[in-house]
């Protein structure tokens, strides 16, 4: 009962959100949009806030559900631009209200988790250390963000199929470059 809570909560932020700015948007909003009592909302969320975070992480383990391989990792990346792009309302509403910090926030867990299952998958047998294969996924991490914030700043006009291919093309086999590069006595 309570994630079906949290989700009619998340659709209800999202519902009002069609409608004026996340900064206009009271706790009192969602709850009656939801038909729930304030109490309840807390219940679930300290604030608007991390109703959003929640609502973000929700839709990007959605979007990245078995696509962090090597082999699938475009096909995630392209299922988070088509989740943002799906909740462009939500995402646009933070970007300008609240901070461009703050979408990386959100981004920043789904892109690492992305990144990371590439790099452990790749690094397999290889004697790279553990601060190494973060180092590495930190890199790619922040370059995907950096790419994707662009594109929300730019009101994600681009085709995001587009975008992952380029990124392909920049990636492709420098994970493993990079990971032969930190290997213990390589």
């Amino acid at each position: 009962m309570s994630q079906m809570t949290k989700r009619a909560l998340a659709a209800s932020l999202k519902n009002l959100l069609l409608r004026k700015p996340l900064t206009k948007i009271t706790i009192n909003d969602i709850a009656e949009d939801c038909g729930i009592s304030r109490m309840t909302f807390y219940y679930h969320f300290k604030d608007i806030y991390d109703l959003v975070e929640w609502t973000c992480a929700e839709d990007a383990a959605r979007a990245l559900e078995g696509k962090k391989t090597y082999d699938t990792w475009q096909e995630g990346f392209l299922n988070i631009f088509h989740a943002v792009q799906a909740n462009k309302p939500l995402i646009m509403n933070v970007y300008r209200c609240v901070s461009r910090e703050r979408i990386e926030q959100y981004l920043n867990p789904l892109i690492h988790s992305l990144i990371l299952g590439v790099v452990e998958e790749r690094a397999e047998g290889m004697a790279v250390s553990e601060g190494d294969k973060r180092f590495i996924a930190s890199f790619y991490e922040y370059a995907f963000i950096g790419v994707m914030l662009e594109w929300i700043k730019d009101g994600m006009r681009e085709d995001p199929a587009a975008i992952v291919e380029r990124t392909s093309g920049v990636v492709h086999g420098s994970i493993l470059r990079a990971l032969e590069t930190f290997r213990a006595g390589g």
